[in-house]
């Protein structure tokens, strides 16, 4: 049997087990009143107390912010300098000046096509028709591949 000597949860005297690993009280009437106590007082057994003593609070100073302004400075930096201008996220202005291209040009239904079936569009800038000559077969998979040539109609030109 075991000799080793246990130590009572409740009255914290020294005891040899009868039920080894199992046991945590001296006797039942030990297991029994510390059942009470935890029910009634919400868990005051007489345990050792625990002192944690490890919990270090961190209070805000000038060189911490300093610290923390200076690395979301450094971050921005070196998220520019390795970012590839294709990989950067649109501007408001970058958008605007889509928008102005786009816009630029409206095309014009109720007049003929040019001398070469080319089509009219109005000019928003000029304030002119102009003409966009169109190469076929027309795959346009994005604005840029529309290769159009302007040329101005003298008469139905507006100023």
């Amino acid at each position: 049997m075991d000799t080793k000597h246990y130590i009572c949860n409740y009255c914290h005297e020294e005891f040899i087990p009868k039920r080894r690993y199992v046991q945590k009280f001296c006797s039942a009437t030990c297991r029994s009143k510390a059942h009470h106590q935890k029910t009634k007082a919400g868990n005051l057994l007489p345990l050792k107390q625990v002192t944690n003593n490890n919990t270090k609070i961190e209070k805000m100073s000038a060189a911490g912010i300093a610290n923390a302004a200076a690395g979301t400075i450094a971050a921005d930096v070196l998220k520019r300098a390795f970012t590839n201008n294709n990989d950067k996220p649109a501007t408001k202005g970058d958008i605007l000046a889509l928008s102005q291209k786009i816009e630029r040009y409206h095309r014009v239904l109720n007049i003929a096509l040019g001398a070469n079936g080319e089509l009219p569009y109005f000019d928003m800038v000029t304030k002119q028709i102009v003409y966009f000559k169109i190469r076929f077969p027309l795959k346009i998979q994005n604005f840029r591949d529309l290769k159009l040539k302007p040329r101005i109609n003298p008469l139905h030109c507006s100023t």
